[in-house]
């Protein structure tokens, strides 16, 4: 009976510490593809647009590993940007709010 007892710790303690070590590393994934996405691409966004900031935030804290380019105060940068949010990725043209899921795909990280 003791022996079944102490099977049975041993194995949720595997569980337990396998659980944390997955939710760690999805954290680590995402900052990792927020800062394969930026490296691979620039967000067009600018005062006042409302979209930009529902585009942004789809990234959390790892929003600060995107590479935006803010046409109110870089208004030279965006020669050619007609709306934002715009992506630009591999020199297309992206318009529009997009899941981290579609970004991945576009910039095959």
């Amino acid at each position: 009976m003791k022996k079944g007892l102490i099977t049975i710790l041993v194995i949720l303690g595997v569980i337990i510490f396998a659980t944390i070590i997955l939710i760690k590393s999805n954290g680590n994934t995402e900052e990792q593809l927020a800062k394969c996405i930026g490296e691979n691409s620039e967000l067009y966004i600018q005062l006042g647009c409302n979209a930009c900031g529902t585009q942004t935030d789809k990234f959390g804290e790892n929003k600060k590993y995107l590479n935006v380019i803010d046409c109110w105060k870089e208004r030279e940068k965006c020669s050619g940007i007609e709306y934002t949010p715009t992506w630009i990725i591999e020199g297309e043209k992206h318009i529009g709010v997009y899941s981290v899921d579609k970004l991945k795909e576009f910039t095959g990280c």
